[in-house]
């Protein structure tokens, strides 16, 4: 169900983002948020239905407070008061996928380092130097897999580093008893994870309340 997968989605990034745990509100999920300073918190809706959205919208009095949810932004933004606007720049997909071992192999020049901290496995692509060349992580929540800040430094890109950072997340995962991984994607991210076999289940809609 896709409530559920926004759910695992909403849960998985917290705790890789290292937030207080998401509060539950009657529309859906509110998350604090530190460490971006055009964001103070978002509110995530698993469902997306008119009467929750305008419950959620005017609940939020502090600004740089952003909403997300599974629908297509025109849908939403009738249902949005003056203060907020479509960030239609940031529009994202949410993606899922079953998980399976690859096997994946270091591109010849680089190496990786893999590091589980409290439930999140951080994977880390260096270079010859030892300098990084590209990263990613996953929340690990029972039989699911979050993914989360997969990057690929400009220097190092079209070398088949991001696959490799998304085989080895998955590998990590497997090993752990994980079946299925979620993210949330940018338009550029989509485009790789689906040549991965990662697919589409919505696009998230997200809006931010400037008054």
């Amino acid at each position: 169900m896709l409530a559920d997968t926004v759910r695992t989605w909403v849960a998985g990034w917290a705790m890789s983002r290292r937030t207080p745990a998401p509060v539950e509100l009657p529309w859906g999920f509110y998350i604090e948020v530190s460490d971006n300073p055009a964001e103070v918190g978002r509110h995530v809706l698993p469902e997306t239905d008119e009467a929750l959205v305008r419950s959620a919208v005017a609940s939020v009095t502090v600004p740089r407070t952003w909403m997300k949810m599974p629908a297509e932004p025109d849908e939403v933004e009738p249902w949005l008061s003056p203060e907020w606007v479509v960030a239609w720049e940031e529009t994202g997909h949410l993606m899922a996928k079953d998980l399976t071992h690859t096997r994946p192999v270091a591109p010849k020049g680089y190496t990786v380092t893999v590091e589980d901290v409290d439930g999140v496995v951080h994977v880390r692509v260096l270079d010859a130097t030892g300098r990084p060349a590209a990263n990613g992580q996953a929340a690990i929540l029972g039989d699911a897999a979050v993914v989360d800040r997969v990057v690929t430094e400009e220097a190092h890109r079209r070398r088949g580093l991001g696959g490799f950072v998304m085989h080895t997340l998955a590998d990590q995962a497997v090993d752990r008893g994980v079946a299925v991984g979620v993210l949330g994607a940018t338009d550029a991210g989509r485009a790789l994870y689906e040549t991965l076999g990662w697919k589409k289940h919505s696009t998230l809609a997200e809006c931010i309340y400037r008054p």
